[in-house]
């Protein structure tokens, strides 16, 4: 009975998803995606409703920045050195839930005094994104890898997850200064804004957790769908060698990259449109409606995201999003001023790439299962970790990178008009930055040929793990 209800993937592999457990885990991903759109709202709310000083809030944001890079690989190390079994992953979400909540609204109650408000925002700030959103987010990216070792339900994971922070970035975005403007648009009307927003948060890390705790992984079945013998918690490895391992992990080493690249190329990108359309288009006003373009072609993304993947598999479909993002800014560069063909290879340019972002947790899930093989370790919280760091490190250059090609073109905001060097800027961070990135990312990603490697490795990984439990009964 039990085998007939979890069915296999196409591979053989045991399933272990239901419905409502991909839902769960889409609100956690919802949640943790409200937290990280937030932070982006924070500097007006800092300048605009509560009157600090800009430059020193620029400088407050960029400490808590480098201290939340840094986070994510001490955090990893320190769960994989905890006990619980697969299900530990779910139990810091818990211990993370209620601190959640309470920094979110803190966060808005920030002293009018200048130094007070400053010193404030510098810990709520440290508190929000350096720990607290890093120890729920690392586990949680982790559970990838143990909830299932099926690619068919890990990619389905990876849509949810693509869902439900998409869907977050968009509440942020657009019910943020709206709802704040209804409350009385003052400091008390953000303060009742982010009570509500941490009892959100708080209900769907509980809803997370609750579902986690009572769920089945695959460590819990055999091969034929029987029940399986509680495994013995791995070892853990000093933090040195665990960094070691990883390096050594050319997969590993890809997905960092991967996240590391695509970060770069997604935060130019999120700039530049409004550059684009002020300067080249002549109407910032403009931005409003690529946005909903951009809306309507990445909804389409997320409805064919699975299908595509399931089709093209996981190589396959990285190799479209990168070649295909690659071949529309291409595009643009043979007729940068053109409106029409700006919207068009954008529009196209987001389809194809949403199901690559559907597929970030499964290629870091693939490179643990590669340090299990080659190491008898799967590492996998700290291999989040590291590749949660890579991606901030990414969105981080990714602005330096912008503002440096900007200043290479004298760019000049009083201007009337753009400068032939400012429109060369705006078309580099436009054009030619993403068609180079996706290229180069494209032919690193040429390396990673793991995906049909994984099944034989994996039967490996089993018969070791019989011999050892033959030796110990003998």
């Amino acid at each position: 009975m039990a085998k007939k209800e979890l069915g296999l993937d196409s591979q053989g592999m045991r399933k272990v998803m239901r419905t409502r457990d991909y839902m769960a885990d889409m609100g956690g991903q919802f949640a943790l995606g409200v937290m990280g759109n937030l932070v982006g709202q924070l500097t007006y709310f800092y300048t605009d409703k509560v009157g600090l000083a800009v430059g020193a809030i620029g400088v407050m944001m960029a400490i808590a920045k480098v201290l939340d890079a840094l986070t994510d690989i001490i955090f990893g190390n320190i769960i994989d050195h905890s006990r619980g079994g697969d299900k530990k992953y779910f139990k810091w979400m818990l211990i993370g839930a209620i601190p959640a909540a309470l920094v979110t609204f803190l966060l808005f109650t920030v002293p009018r005094e200048q130094t007070a408000g400053l010193i404030y925002v510098l810990v709520t700030n440290i508190l929000f994104t350096a720990v607290i959103y890093t120890i729920i987010a690392t586990p949680f990216a982790a559970v990838m890898v143990v909830r299932t070792n099926s690619q068919e339900e890990r990619a389905k994971m990876g849509v949810f997850r693509a869902v439900g922070s998409y869907g977050a970035g968009m509440v942020i975005a657009i019910a943020t200064i709206p709802v704040t403007n209804i409350l009385g648009g003052t400091q008390s009307a953000w303060i009742k804004y982010g009570a509500a927003l941490a009892l959100l948060v708080l209900l769907m890390f509980l809803l997370c957790w609750n579902n986690g705790r009572k769920a089945k992984f695959a460590s819990e079945y055999t091969d034929d769908g029987a029940a399986a013998p509680q495994e013995e918690e791995e070892a853990p490895v000093p933090f040195k060698n665990a960094i070691g391992m990883l390096f050594r992990n050319k997969y590993w080493v890809i997905v960092l990259l991967f996240n590391l690249i695509t970060q770069i190329t997604n935060s130019i990108t999120a700039a530049s449109g409004t550059y684009y359309c002020k300067w080249i288009f002549g109407n910032d006003n403009l931005v409003a409606i690529l946005g909903a373009a951009g809306l309507g072609a990445t909804v389409v993304g997320f409805i064919f995201s699975n299908a595509i993947i399931k089709k093209m598999g996981v190589r396959n479909t990285i190799y479209l999003g990168l070649l295909g993002a690659a071949a529309m800014a291409g595009i643009r560069c043979f007729a940068p001023a053109n409106y029409i063909m700006y919207i068009v290879t954008g529009l196209i340019g987001s389809f194809v790439q949403i199901p690559l972002m559907c597929l970030y947790g499964v290629l870091m899930a693939m490179a643990v299962d590669y340090n299990e093989w080659k190491y008898d370790k799967k590492l996998v919280a700290i291999s989040s970790g590291a590749i949660g760091f890579g991606s901030k490190v990414g969105g981080s250059l990714g602005g330096v990178l912008l503002t440096a090609v900007l200043a290479l073109g004298h760019y000049d905001p009083t201007l009337a008009a753009a400068s032939d060097s400012m429109r060369a800027s705006i078309y580099t961070i436009g054009n030619y930055v993403p068609l180079v990135i996706n290229f180069l990312m494209f032919l690193i990603f040429t390396q990673f040929d793991l995906e049909k490697k994984l099944p034989h490795m994996r039967e490996e990984v089993a018969a070791r793990k019989a011999a050892r439990e033959n030796a110990t009964e003998e």
